[in-house]
């Protein structure tokens, strides 16, 4: 099939370049002719493994292209719109204006029997708004929304072999036929008998961002727990590891740690809550308030753990912080708690010196006042506190005994509970994680 996709950010680059290599005939579109440049030379503008891959073997099979112009979507049967919904400023609910934008330049190149298929994230209520701005426009085309579900480091094959497919669709035979032409976009997921859902507009909009206020609840709730492990002498780990054997509850994420960041879930759960007040169901959700709450509480608590462990005044220590983007896979830096620890030492006189295998440019661009450095055995030299915040497999490689002789102090505040407090403990170091003993 013909499709465009309009906004070449992560979400729209990454769906761009899987539909193509699964042999649709693709344009990207976006107004930010720098971003265009790049993916036409066939290199992302951020790092998500598997992409440069696919990117370049779509450009070089000739079903690929990318434009600044809109009028290059015409032609096109399906148009994916995949621009970004961010926190609109001084309010917690989502900033529609990309979208509208979208689908306003999008209506003079429409024909009858295109389907425009939402993808962003965005508060209930939005599809049927713009299904409607599309009906009043007299093109002939109808909408759908289709949720992404997108895990960044993972979000090549998350697009190319997804967990799940939900379609949107309006009632009656035009939803049937949104429905078919978005089966034959994912023909490959379709055969390999991915579970579908195929609803109404509202459900496939609370879908995302449901999925997202779960998540980020279960986190939070793990973390909620690790406070009380540190008061009462529990062990945080072994707590969740007795819980997540209840397969009503499960093991996956209930991980305590520092929290959880990036440019989806903080502000989705935000967005959520602000919509539900105004639908007049505020109270449905406040709980999620609180979920926030939890998860920017632990950026504070690793922070202070830090500096209580110091063993001189912070503003004469020098912190290595092991970690700036949000999660491993990934150099995404968008509301990182890792990022954040890091700033708040710098705030408070720490010389902090930080490393990340992918996060130092877009953590340099945001905070210049933090010292960066791609060497781990720089950024560990000398310091008098060690805080890993990022659990990259080249941060929980690390030789304990190796490490040791770098450092001025064998202080580490494991931020992610992600390392063998055992073997660090034999190698001299004071260890610190959240909840454990």
């Amino acid at each position: 099939m013909k499709l465009s996709v309009i906004g070449c950010g992560y979400l729209g680059a990454v769906h761009a370049s899987a539909m193509a290599e699964l042999g649709h005939d693709v344009v990207g579109i976006d107004i930010d002719a720098r971003k265009i440049d790049q993916l036409a030379a066939g290199t992302p503008p951020f790092y998500e493994p598997g992409l440069p891959e696919i990117l370049t073997s779509a450009m070089a099979s000739g079903r690929l292209r990318f434009s600044t112009d809109i009028a290059d979507a015409a032609g096109a049967q399906v148009h994916f719109i995949g621009v970004g919904t961010p926190q609109k400023a001084g309010s917690h609910a989502a900033d529609l204006s990309y979208v509208d934008a979208a689908v306003q330049s999008l209506l003079p190149h429409l024909a009858a029997g295109d389907l425009v298929v939402g993808k962003s994230t965005v508060p209930v209520g939005t599809a049927a708004r713009l299904a409607g701005v599309i009906e009043a426009s007299g093109c002939g085309a109808s909408l759908a929304w289709n949720p992404e579900f997108l895990r960044e480091g993972f979000a090549v094959k998350d697009t190319i072999s997804p967990d799940r497919l939900v379609y949107g669709v309006p009632a009656g035979a035009a939803g049937e036929h949104a429905a078919a032409q978005l089966n034959e976009v994912y023909a490959s997921a379709m055969a390999a008998q991915t579970p579908l859902i195929v609803t109404d507009y509202a459900t496939a909009e609370l879908v995302k961002v449901a999925a997202n206020a779960f998540l980020a609840t279960k986190i939070s709730f793990i973390n909620a727990m690790s406070e009380i492990a540190d008061v009462s002498g529990a062990n945080i780990t072994e707590l969740a590891d007795a819980i997540g054997f209840d397969n009503r509850i499960g093991r996956r994420f209930l991980n305590a740690g520092v929290g959880f960041g990036g440019g989806c879930l903080p502000k989705d759960i935000r967005a959520f809550t602000a919509r539900a007040e105004e639908l007049g169901r505020g109270e449905s959700v406040s709980f999620l308030k609180e979920v926030d709450a939890i998860n920017m509480r632990q950026r504070q608590r690793v922070v202070a753990m830090t500096l209580q462990a110091l063993d001189k005044p912070v503003y004469t220590a020098k912190v290595a912080v092991l970690g700036l983007s949000f999660k491993p896979h990934s150099d995404d830096v968008r509301d990182s708690p890792a990022l954040d620890v890091a700033v708040q030492l710098r705030g408070l006189g720490a010389d902090v010196m930080a490393t990340d295998p992918q996060g130092i440019e877009n953590s340099r661009l945001r905070h210049p006042q933090l010292t960066y450095s791609t060497s781990i055995e720089e950024t560990l030299r000398a310091a008098d506190a060690v805080v890993l915040v990022t659990e990259w497999a080249e941060f929980k490689q690390i030789d304990p005994v190796w490490a040791a002789a770098l450092v001025r102090v064998p202080i580490i505040i494991d931020g992610r509970n992600t390392l063998d407090a055992a073997a660090w403990r034999a190698a001299g170091w004071i260890y610190l994680g959240l909840g454990r003993p």
